[in-house]
């Protein structure tokens, strides 16, 4: 089940972060953003949403919101014992519907271009490369998917 974080949430999605996260800060040579972002604010927002088990135990999250006619997905992680199981994109797909009901254009997102995995899953997904930048001392780069 896919459902709004609440702040009760918050100590598992920042162990989520970084549990899912840790893996990549030896590649990029310090933490991912998603090991800094502040939970807290942004579940106040209404900007994350989790995945949890039928006893209600946190399995990953996703944060998105609108930005200027789309939804920009932030970021979805898993915990890695919950790997493999189609969590990480029950979470994309929940974004993505969301976008629709919004009557978004299209969901964007990024990711750190040494996270080469994610280069592979995102047009998997239906996502297009839209370009490569460096923006807060990381080398991302960004994808698109047109919802029309």
């Amino acid at each position: 089940m896919i459902r709004a974080a609440e702040t009760a949430d918050e100590p598992r999605i920042r162990a989520c972060a970084k549990e899912a996260y840790s893996r990549y800060v030896s590649v990029i040579g310090r933490k991912p953003a998603p090991m800094n972002a502040d939970y807290a604010s942004l579940i106040e927002a209404g900007h994350v949403h989790v995945a949890v088990d039928p006893d209600n135990n946190l399995l990953g999250f996703v944060v998105f919101y609108e930005d200027h006619g789309n939804v920009m997905l932030e970021n979805v992680a898993v915990f890695p014992d919950a790997a493999g199981r189609g969590v990480g994109k029950k979470l994309i797909r929940f974004c993505e519907t969301e976008a629709r009901q919004r009557a978004a254009r299209a969901v964007r997102l990024y990711t750190n271009e040494k996270m080469t995995e994610n280069l592979s899953i995102y047009p998997r997904l239906g996502y297009v490369e839209t370009g490569r930048h460096s923006e807060d001392g990381f080398d991302r780069v960004y994808f698109e998917k047109p919802l029309s």
